[in-house]
């Protein structure tokens, strides 16, 4: 949930007071809604809608993007529902042979609607009743920040690492290592002078399911606009740097570095002797003659800062207590990159 406040033509609150003003109502919270063939998802998503605690003034704001199932029918079944419950919903769509994606989706609903925050919901997700309530509360008191939540996922076992992950990062590490599906969104958020918090308690269901949006964005596509984002913030301030880890993960950011910032990396660090017995990882690719050698050194002998490139919880706690014997400081003396 956010409060729009960039961009030309009138804000956000603006328009909001504008609609007051000629229609004699006001929306607080706009849920944005994406739909594309959800009818086995969406009574639970919308029920979940007709089932927020909020006291204020809600809008449920719907794109369907050339649905083929049943789709269309559930959501005007359902706008009867909400409508009588005193949510206001606006539908649009398109029926294109093909859908135009989810991205799209989400920015026509949002050009649609008219409440002064929105809310993102999936149409395969479910928010707790409390959602809408406890969201707006904490962008009222934070009006720069991005407000997201802790979140369950269906199944329960799904995706399980990643969500005590995400759940229990410090409101720092929100920055150093969130990184939400909207990159792009997020990104532009954080270079307008944009924060993010999180409301302490879960409330939104995640499903996981091979049909889910999120599958469709290529893992290089999402790769590269972090890389682009880690050298504009982070690189571009530092004068050298280690790459901690020696392996696949490591040698493939230090590739996708643009040659100015390859020439700061002055070593990799690991734990593994193997990788540290080659004592250099020479990049044969490179144009430059010599090719660079980089030394491959032990954690303990490598100059500082880092970019981390080790998934976290995934060595009973030895890579963590390795980082945490150095008293390095996180967003200063090294950032993740996992």
């Amino acid at each position: 949930m956010h409060k729009d406040s960039c961009g030309e033509g009138p804000s956000r609150v603006q328009k909001a007071a504008l609609d007051e003003r000629e229609h004699g109502w006001r929306v607080d919270v706009s849920i944005i809604l994406p739909v594309y063939n959800a009818d086995c998802w969406l009574d639970e998503c919308l029920k979940s809608v007709l089932e927020q605690d909020f006291e204020g003034t809600i809008e449920l704001s719907v794109y369907n993007d050339a649905s083929k199932d049943d789709s269309v029918a559930i959501i005007e079944n359902w706008k009867v529902t909400l409508e009588e419950n005193g949510v206001h919903v606006v539908v649009g769509g398109h029926d294109s042979p093909r859908p135009r994606g989810v991205g799209f989706a989400k920015n026509q609903a949002v050009l649609q609607s008219s409440g002064t925050y929105l809310c993102f919901l999936d149409s395969d997700d479910v928010m707790m009743p409390e959602r809408v309530r406890l969201q707006y509360e904490a962008a009222i008191q934070h009006p720069k920040c991005i407000v997201g939540c802790q979140v369950m996922r269906e199944p329960a076992n799904s995706t399980e690492r990643y969500t005590r992950w995400i759940n229990n990062l410090t409101p720092e590490q929100l920055l150093t290592q969130g990184v939400p599906e909207d990159l792009l969104f997020f990104y532009r958020h954080l270079q307008k002078g944009g924060e993010v918090l999180r409301v302490d308690q879960c409330l939104l269901q995640y499903r996981y399911h091979p049909e889910a949006a999120t599958h469709s964005v290529l893992e290089e596509t999402i790769w590269n606009h972090r890389v682009k984002f880690l050298q504009d913030k982070v690189l571009a301030h530092w004068k050298s740097f280690t790459i901690w880890n020696a392996g696949k993960q490591g040698r493939k950011l230090y590739r996708s570095l643009l040659p100015a910032n390859q020439r700061k990396v002055v070593a990799f660090c690991d734990v593994d002797k193997n990788k540290i017995a080659k004592e250099f990882y020479t990049y044969e690719e490179s144009k430059e003659r010599p090719k660079p050698k980089i030394p491959i050194q032990h954690f303990r002998d490598a100059q500082g800062p880092f970019i981390i490139c080790v998934k976290l919880d995934l060595t009973a706690g030895d890579f963590e207590e390795n980082l945490k014997s150095l008293n390095l400081k996180e967003g200063v003396d090294y950032f993740h990159f996992n």
